[in-house]
């Protein structure tokens, strides 16, 4: 079983940036993949990034060039920073952890709202 501690997010102007966290414990030994994907409400969740135990990443289309995932590996804890955020970013933020077997557990979710 996986638990999840994430941090960050809230109220950001557009054109600003902001970064969350998420720190994983638990099953961490058998640790595949970790990044975030959002939703907005009335919508279907979406990918925003994800990172594997070998430091490559992906990215949703709308995230690529403007957001950045990375990973502490000792500290088991991933960031996203995400710039240039615009208000159709406002959305919950769900940290997710897929492990070897592929079973994928998710974090509370963290809201981030762009608006002046």
């Amino acid at each position: 079983q996986v638990q999840f501690v994430e941090t960050g997010g809230g109220l950001v102007q557009p054109g600003g940036s902001t970064i969350i966290s998420c720190t994983i414990s638990g099953n961490v030994a058998n640790f595949f993949s970790t990044g975030w994907h959002r939703q907005v409400e009335g919508k279907q969740r979406e990918l925003v990034a994800v990172t594997g135990s070998g430091g490559d990443a992906d990215y949703g289309d709308f995230a690529r060039g403007r957001f950045t995932i990375s990973r502490d590996k000792a500290k088991n804890t991933a960031f996203l920073q995400m710039n240039n955020l615009r208000p159709d970013d406002t959305a919950v933020y769900y940290c997710f952890a897929t492990m070897k077997d592929r079973t994928t557990s998710w974090g509370q979710g963290t809201q981030v709202t762009v608006s002046a």
